[in-house]
């Protein structure tokens, strides 16, 4: 299974303010992820479509050059996607009488991983949880349904 990544390091945003547009792309088909961004309002967005296209990119040379084979964007899924915090820069802003402040402004390091394979390989947290949640309480329902059932039948056998 191929497998590539491209990161983008020192990007003028919040790691915070990133994952929010990464969480959109994540576990989706390549070229339905460059859709999602290309019309995602967000001004980061522009600095994950330009990550991912460099993560296909890769992936493409990978299959060319090692395995001898012509690989698609629509062959590929984004498997990872994540921002990691950078080094952050201190500026000092003036501030009313003589005071000043502390201005942080935050950098990240964008990582999107790209892998061959299906887009609904996997369903995300949210699904999962939710499968699960429904699960357990099918499970308690039948386990109350099942009492009261038992409950009904004594009644009948004592008429």
């Amino acid at each position: 299974m191929l497998e590539a990544a491209a990161t983008a390091k020192y990007i003028r945003t919040s790691a915070q303010k990133a994952g929010l547009v990464l969480d959109l792309i994540r576990g989706k088909k390549a070229s339905d992820a460059i859709a999602i961004l290309r019309f995602t309002k967000k001004a980061v967005a522009r600095d994950v479509e330009k990550t991912l296209r460099s993560a296909i990119a890769n992936a493409v040379n990978v299959a060319d050059k090692n395995q001898k084979r012509r690989l698609d964007e629509d062959d590929l899924v984004v498997k990872a996607a994540y921002a990691d915090q950078g080094p952050s820069q201190k500026r000092v802003r003036p501030a009313p009488m003589g005071r000043a402040y502390q201005v942080i402004r935050r950098t990240t390091h964008i990582t999107v991983a790209v892998a061959e394979g299906n887009g609904d390989a996997r369903p995300s947290r949210s699904q999962r949880r939710a499968a699960a949640a429904s699960q357990t309480a099918a499970a308690d329902r039948a386990k109350r349904t099942a009492g009261s059932k038992k409950k009904a039948a004594a009644k009948a056998e004592e008429k």
